[in-house]
């Protein structure tokens, strides 16, 4: 078992690395809405259980079966490496394609991935039947190389993320696992190099399954539908105890394997002395749904101590910022998924031994494993777009716990020589999941929110696409709500939100060049944006890409917006905003975007180089991008690097600071003056006028004070800084953000900061600019106290600052004087 256990070992975690990287891949190509990255995987899934079944069966028929696995691993290494580069490439091609032939375009992610996968499904059948176990043997053979696949299945998941998408990029990670399938491949001819090629050998009997085997079969198909359903929800359920990082998930999805592989190894060798299998397969079963039920239910702020606790001692160990939030990470992926996953793992080995006969090991093994994967791709979909969108979580959750006990029940119901214990268990399970199902309330992950411990949840919704929640907190004046999307906080409608979006809009239609009659918000978010977009004259075409529904459903619940979410003029399309410039030719004068920060998993796609030139392909004579810069989501060397990555596309660049922790990217590709008269006659429009004094943003001078510096301060700032790209997605997988890196990269670009190229301006307009800029420097010295701990001068300066512009609606918000 050694040799074919470390191959299958390797074998897996080079299948885990493509996985990641296609993942990736195709959020670029379909898009990142639900329905197309979940049918796009469904080919990844669909290639295995195909393999699984026709290699299967052909390594029945011959007498060297390991030369087959050894040809798989090499044909996995060929066309795993032509699938990258081909989905590197294949965006604007298949926007077009599903333009001319609709859902015949789904082909080509389907064959790109499909193909490599088909091969990587041939592995474990081929070498199950390589080993030859007798009927005895089946679940200590089978069981032990699923173990040992999976578990490099694990190790490939923490190096894609951890070590080979941040130093090799996306096509450099491909090469390295390409270059492992092909070390196992000359691993497998080295232990037969004594032998010839592989010879025929006639095909034994055909003999039917029996009953039992097509029941295991089917039962075994139905609990991958179960687990893959389980996956949906956990990964729903614990985020907002983690994070968006993408080390967050590939630590839940590696905490899920990690139970397969337990629960099989430990399984592996018993399950062929067992007297009861059926009796002990429906127990695991139905027991994994009980416990997946009892510990999402058992959630609370117990988890949060405890994860706080674990995560102060991994850093006083290692003095890692990374290290103790992957700690953190750990903890609530094993608190939720460890053990039911643990439970699902056991049952492999007792699936093999009920249904796999001796002489038809490759078929019949290729089958429950095809079977078992295409179950996981219903239940998915199922999960995903039925469930937890009719039902929401926990009613889901209940659901699957139910089939599970369901599955248990037909176990012991149908199965042979099934002890009095095992159908007492299954039946105890069965009620127990029914009488928790009802205890359970379908609100209960709505209050383990963060912010519902200090506060009151305005709106609640759980859809395909993931978790919104609206959060009403503060008091008075003070009170506002936040947007919580997947348990973590993404924006609101207090005053600093409000300041920094309504400029997101306003400022680069009120400096453009030409006179602006379209623009394209990307991201709706709390609609604060769209709406202040709304208050310009003259704008014919104002339209928003937005990804969930679920987030316009929210926008009555935030102030600010002047309700543009019923405003008849904005055309809203529900679609990622990457997708929406790839899949039609329209021109816009604007193109403005505040996705999520660029450190969350998969919105590196719109701060890449890439989606810079392909926005500027999408603007107009004379038109504008801007981008949102959050400061302190990131390190200071990764905003170099996003700035980078946008002055490579961009030879006329700007930065303004519309907000003490934001600063605003404005680029073109023609030159971009501040005329001041221009400026001045467009501010002047009554509701632009309006709906910046609400923001502190009171005249001309005031707006032309936010500027920062022009290309050539940005590029002293970014320096020898590498861009961000679609293939080296660096700021995805950054180290994790330093303490109060706020107060490090703030004064660093307020040092670039020179006076604004104004034209036609008189000498008494460019003093005010002066004094505006002073007035606004000033506030930004008190924020950075505040954030030292410096309260003595915090509170000297903030009365001077209260003195000189006291209405100041957004100074009034920090300091309430």
């Amino acid at each position: 078992m050694l040799v074919p256990a470390l191959l299958m070992f390797a074998s897996g975690g080079a299948a885990l690395v493509y996985q990641v990287l296609w993942v990736k891949q195709l959020s670029l190509v379909v898009g990142v809405e639900v329905y197309a990255v979940t049918t796009a995987i469904s080919a990844f899934f669909a290639g295995l259980a195909l393999g699984g079944m026709a290699f299967g069966r052909w390594a029945d028929r011959l007498r060297r079966p390991v030369l087959l696995y050894a040809g798989l691993e090499a044909l996995v290494a060929l066309c795993a490496v032509g699938a990258t580069l081909a989905l590197s490439r294949s965006a604007g091609l298949f926007a077009r394609l599903e333009d001319q032939l609709g859902l015949l375009a789904w082909l080509l992610p389907f064959v790109l991935v499909g193909l490599p996968a088909f091969f990587m499904g041939g592995t474990l059948p081929v070498m199950v039947r390589a080993l030859r176990p007798a009927s005895g043997q089946m679940g200590s053979a089978g069981g032990g190389l699923y173990a040992a696949n999976t578990a490099g299945a694990i190790v490939g998941t923490l190096l894609a993320a951890f070590v080979l998408l941040p130093g090799l990029g996306v096509l450099g990670s491909a090469w390295a696992a390409a270059g492992l399938n092909l070390l196992v491949a000359g691993g497998a001819l080295l232990a037969c190099q004594r032998e010839r090629n592989a010879i025929p050998l006639a095909l034994p009997p055909a003999i039917a399954r029996s009953s039992q085997a097509r029941l295991a079969i089917a039962l075994y198909c139905l609990a991958g539908g179960v687990a893959l359903g389980y996956e949906v929800v956990w990964t729903q359920s614990i985020v907002q105890f983690m994070s968006t990082r993408a080390f967050a998930f590939a630590v839940v999805l590696a905490t899920y394997l990690t139970g397969l592989v337990l629960g099989s190894a430990l399984y592996a060798r018993r399950a062929d002395r067992l007297r009861d299998p059926w009796g002990l397969f429906g127990l695991l079963i139905a027991a994994a749904g009980l416990l997946a039920l009892l510990q999402v239910a058992g959630l609370g702020h117990w988890l949060v101590i405890l994860q706080t606790r674990v995560e102060f001692l991994v850093l006083q160990l290692t003095g890692n910022e990374l290290a103790g939030m992957c700690a953190r990470f750990a903890v609530a992926a094993g608190c939720v998924v460890l053990l039911p996953t643990t439970l699902l793992g056991a049952a492999f080995p007792l699936a093999l031994r009920l249904a796999v006969d001796s002489e038809h090991v490759g078929r019949d093994v290729g089958m429950v494993v095809a079977l078992n994967t295409l179950g996981g791709i219903v239940g998915v979909m199922l999960t995903g777009f039925v469930l937890v969108p009719g039902l929401g979580l926990v009613r889901t959750l209940a659901v699957l716990a139910g089939v599970a006990a369901v599955i248990g029940l037909l176990a012991i119901w149908r199965g042979t020589q099934v002890g009095k214990g095992a159908r007492w268990s299954v039946a105890l399970i069965g009620l127990a999941t029914l009488a928790i199902s009802i205890y359970m309330q379908p609100g209960h992950l709505a209050q383990l929110l963060p912010g519902a411990r200090n506060g009151q949840i305005t709106f609640y919704e759980e859809g395909r696409g993931g978790t919104v929640a609206v959060v009403e907190q503060g008091k008075g004046n003070r009170q506002f709500s936040r947007l919580y999307i997947q348990g973590v906080s993404n924006t609101g409608d207090a005053m600093p939100s409000l300041r920094y979006m309504r400029l997101q809009a306003l400022l680069p239609l009120l400096i453009h060049g030409g006179e602006p009659r379209s623009a394209l918000v990307i991201g709706f978010g709390t609609g604060i944006t769209a709406g202040a977009m709304l208050r310009y004259d003259g704008l014919q075409k104002p339209v928003v890409a937005e990804l969930l529904p679920e987030v316009l459903a929210a926008a009555p619940q935030f102030h600010g917006t002047f309700d543009a979410i019923h405003d008849p003029r904005l055309d809203i399309r529900l679609r990622d905003g990457r997708r929406e410039l790839l899949r039609n030719d329209e021109r816009y004068d604007l193109i403005t975007l505040e996705p999520p920060p660029p450190s969350a998993a998969g919105v590196v796609n719109l701060y890449s180089r890439d989606f810079y030139q392909l926005a500027a392909s999408r603007l107009g004579e004379g038109g504008i991008l801007a981008q949102w810069l959050p400061l302190p989501t990131q390190n200071d060397e990764d905003s170099r690097s996003l700035v980078r990555s946008f002055l490579d596309v961009f030879p006329y660049a700007s930065m303004w600071t519309t907000e003490f922790h934001e600063m605003l990217l404005v680029g073109s590709l023609q030159p971009l003056t501040l005329d001041v008269p221009r400026i001045s006659r467009r501010f002047e429009q009554p509701e632009v006028a309006a709906a910046l004094r609400e923001v502190g943003v009171a005249s001309p001078q005031a707006l032309l004070a936010t500027w920062v510096t022009d290309r050539d301060g940005l590029l002293g700032y970014a320096g020898d800084a590498e861009p961000v790209t679609d293939d080296q997605p660096r700021i995805e997988y950054a180290p994790w953000v330093r303490p109060r890196e706020i107060a490090r990269v703030l004064p660093t670009l307020l040092a670039l900061r020179r006076s604004p190229p104004l034209e036609n301006a008189e000498p008494a307009f460019h003093a005010a600019v002066d004094d505006e800029w002073m007035r606004l420097q000033r506030f930004y010295s008190v924020s950075l106290h505040a954030y030292s701990g410096n309260r003595e001068e915090w509170a000297r300066q903030a009365r001077q600052v209260m003195r000189e512009d006291g209405g100041n609606p957004y100074y009034q918000w920090f300091f309430g004087m």
